[in-house]
């Protein structure tokens, strides 16, 4: 479960980052008349696998998507979780539960499963129609942030210093490329030395950058407090990560979570439903894709097919072009 709960949770931080904040009409009951089961279905497959969703488009001929950007290349994983749930939302309320929303409620679910604590989750987004390869360059936190630049990154969407750190520990779950932390293992000082030997057999200086190491190596699949643990004892896996704890403003925040991690727990979740419920499409922009990683190819930007339309597009002469690309 630890690979779809770190893409998940990725692809929320990669939504709030691309896009900014922005006031919306959001419910907790969304679905509650038009798919009544959509909430309890991600949940189900949330444990047996063990958001304008803009990641989880495939690139195609006319445009190069998010998912080879480089801080998303090799380090989102899990699509085909999403996809799953997203089939069997189709059998049971096909064209009403977008992928956005999916997403959202999913993030929730893998981090209560791991052991972390609940938030109430906002409904009613909308899926975008495109996604963008330069954004996620540019503006995505680079693993080689220096702490004032991380901080106010996540300021600039309206997160706190306290929230950011929280939002930090996310990284309790998940793995990280060679290609990210390998200056890191080599070139830096404050690191602990065991740590970084120990890393180096499976990143060597040379080739090897899509080798994987978990984020958090003392409890890679636990949601807990281990992260800020190792950032104490400088084993944080990123430059960015250790960055929270080098002698800067946030050093009070990480030792505070290390003391309480309830507190942590709690402050978390309430930055995620925070996170949740920024900039989301909503109404009548975007759409309701029927799979999360192709837009509908209409010109309309509001398009939602009905059942009718969906089956009279698929026998469609167009589509057996498009498929035939």
């Amino acid at each position: 479960m630890a690979f779809p709960l770190h893409s998940i949770l990725f692809c929320l931080v990669e939504i709030l980052l691309l896009f900014g904040a922005a006031s919306a009409q959001l419910s907790t009951n969304y679905y509650a008349e038009t798919c009544p089961k959509a909430l309890s279905t991600i949940r189900t497959a949330v444990l047996n696998a063990g958001c304008d969703a803009s990641v989880l488009l495939d690139d195609t001929s006319s445009f190069t998507g998010e998912k080879t950007a480089g801080p998303n290349s090799g380090s989102l994983r899990g699509f085909e979780v999403i996809d799953s749930i997203k089939s069997q939302m189709e059998n049971i309320c096909p064209g009403v539960v977008s992928c956005a929303d999916i997403l959202t409620v999913a993030a929730r679910d893998s981090v209560v499963a791991l052991g972390g604590s609940p938030w109430t989750v906002q409904l009613g987004r909308r899926d975008s129609t495109t996604a963008s390869y330069s954004a996620a360059n540019s503006d995505l936190p680079s693993p080689t942030l220096d702490l004032n630049d991380l901080l106010s990154t996540f300021k600039s969407k309206g997160f706190t210093e306290k929230e950011t750190v929280a939002l930090a520990g996310a990284h309790t779950i998940g793995q990280a490329r060679c290609l990210a932390f390998r200056d890191r293992i080599y070139n830096e000082k404050n690191i602990n030395t065991t740590f970084a030997a120990s890393l180096q057999s499976n990143c060597p200086t040379t080739g090897g950058d899509e080798n994987l190491s978990p984020l958090d190596a003392t409890s890679p699949v636990t949601f807990d407090n281990a992260y800020f643990k190792n950032l104490v004892n400088s084993k944080g896996l990123l430059h960015s990560d250790q960055q929270l704890f080098s002698g800067g403003s946030t050093d009070s925040q990480v030792t505070a979570y290390i003391t309480n991690p309830v507190t942590f727990r709690t402050d978390f979740a309430n930055a995620m439903a925070k996170m949740g419920s920024l900039s989301p499409l909503t109404g009548n922009s975007g759409q309701i894709r029927t799979d999360c990683r192709k837009p509908w190819p209409c010109k309309q930007k509001n398009y939602r097919p009905s059942p009718k339309s969906l089956e009279k597009f698929f026998s469609s002469r167009y589509w057996s072009h498009v498929n035939s690309q």
